[in-house]
């Protein structure tokens, strides 16, 4: 009598139609399941990528939602810069800036390019923000802005009168990196004799005005926090900043570092939140977490489905052999090997159309994936280019607008997926494989159980 392994495999050979047809519903799966993982994998990596890109930055900015609580007014707090350079020795930041800025007043050496009637700031007037490292702004981390002569203001410069200018106030008044620039302060009573430290480049037209500040992008300056300070009301006072950004080591540690800063800083937190910059990753994996969702659903749909259709062809099988099985028990074969048969050709099938789906389910998935993550990431792309601000003036609640949904700068959403398959990939897909195969054949397997081989060979049943 044959053993059960090479009864299996002339079985198969034999039924080469049922074969072929279960070869390929096990193929349907095995290519829909694998461009599950795939798509999963893919989108895995690209938004750690994405992580990395926007980085493990934390941003300590007014807390509009708790501005005006108690009664403390629409005044923007500050914190003692003393506060921030201890949250900036935690030992979870790797770097960290911080920011302040005044009105300063071009009064030698230099006429700002916006100067006029229209100008915020009044005659000769801009915005000037003292800022302890510029290489660290979001603008100039991103590539925005761009450092075309000198250098970067750096904490070593924080007590020296040192500015950073843009290249259209560097030609008009004729200056470059070294340059002598006087400055005085918003209330006229000191002023200062800066030296140019660099000059930037600042894409935004002279005709759009700086949105924060509302003079000509071509006008902003940046100081060193010292310097700012030197021109101030009250040079000798402690310096305090409104705004400071944390570069983290990991950004696994956001919120290690968020209860060491709380728990060191206490009240002097109050009107000011640690902003994790998510706004930015959620705006830039919008797209892929759509797609990864979509290719989910559609991998289980697929694989349930398969499923009850592999369990009728089973039980269809169960039938169509009865009187096979009835002749093998009867010659003493035990319904234990009948099953182990049954399950063998159902693997052999699965493995066989495993193999097969490798071999282009890549590719597949590649050029299916890119083309639905295109379309998401287009239709992501121009809810933001749709976005209007509100009004001058206008919260936008009454017009349907909220300034909470600027979109971020510099943070577009993923518009390209990179598809890989790993050995891991082939063994989760096996797995899923595996347990379809069982599920399908378990019920009629089970079946043979209740076989009697004398009712078999008499009744036929």
């Amino acid at each position: 009598m044959l053993n059960f392994v090479k009864r299996a495999g002339l079985s198969l050979w034999a039924r080469k139609g049922r074969t072929l047809i279960t070869l390929s519903t096990f193929l349907v799966i095995s290519v829909m399941v694998l461009a599950g993982v795939l798509v999963n994998g893919a989108t895995a990596r690209a938004e750690q990528d994405a992580r990395r890109s926007v980085g493990a930055e934390v941003n300590m900015e007014m807390d509009l939602g708790r501005m005006g609580a108690g009664g403390g007014g629409m005044q923007a707090p500050q914190i003692d810069a003393s506060t921030v350079d201890r949250l900036g020795r935690l030992p979870q930041v790797q770097k960290y800036t911080y920011s302040t800025w005044d009105r300063v007043i071009f009064t030698k050496g230099g006429k700002p390019v916006g100067d006029g009637a229209s100008n915020p700031m009044g005659p000769g007037g801009t915005a000037g923000v003292g800022v302890l490292d510029t290489g660290l702004l979001a603008d100039f981390r991103s590539g925005r802005f761009t450092l075309l002569s000198g250098r970067h203001l750096t904490a070593a410069d924080k007590a020296a009168r040192l500015v950073l200018i843009e290249e259209r106030l560097a030609r008009k008044n004729g200056l470059k990196a070294g340059s002598k620039l006087t400055l005085t302060g918003n209330e006229q009573k000191n002023s200062g004799e800066f030296t140019v430290a660099g000059i930037f480049r600042d894409p935004r037209p002279s005709s759009e005005p700086e949105p924060e500040y509302g003079v000509n992008p071509a006008d902003m300056v940046y100081l060193t926090v010292g310097g700012l300070a030197s021109i101030g009301s009250d040079p000798k006072s402690s310096l305090r900043v409104g705004k400071a950004t944390f570069l983290l080591d990991d950004a696994t540690h956001l919120d290690a570092f968020k209860d060491e800063a709380k728990r060191l800083a206490g009240s002097a937190l109050d009107g000011f939140k640690l902003d994790a910059n998510d706004k930015a990753l959620q705006q830039m994996t919008s797209p892929l977490k759509s797609i990864r969702s979509t290719a989910t659903l559609a991998m289980w749909l697929i694989a349930l489905a398969g499923a009850a259709v592999l369990a009728l062809l089973a039980n269809l099988a169960v039938k169509q052999r009865r009187k096979e099985y009835g002749v093998l028990l009867a010659m003493g074969e035990p319904k234990g090997k009948l099953i182990a048969q049954q399950v063998l050709e159902t693997v052999v099938v699965a493995a066989a159309a495993l193999v097969l789906s490798t071999l282009f389910a890549q590719g597949l998935t590649q050029s299916a994936g890119q083309a639905l993550l295109g379309k998401e990431a287009a239709d992501a792309r121009q809810k933001l280019d749709s976005w209007q601000p509100p009004a001058p003036g206008s919260t936008g609640i009454d017009q349907g607008a909220d300034w909470n949904d600027k979109p971020v700068e510099n943070a577009d959403p993923i518009d390209t997926l990179t598809v890989r398959l790993d050995p891991a990939d082939i063994a989760a897909v096996g797995g899923v494989g595996l347990g379809t195969a069982l599920l399908a054949t378990a019920l009629p397997a089970a079946s043979v159980l209740r076989l009697s081989p004398r009712t078999i060979l008499t009744k036929g049943k």
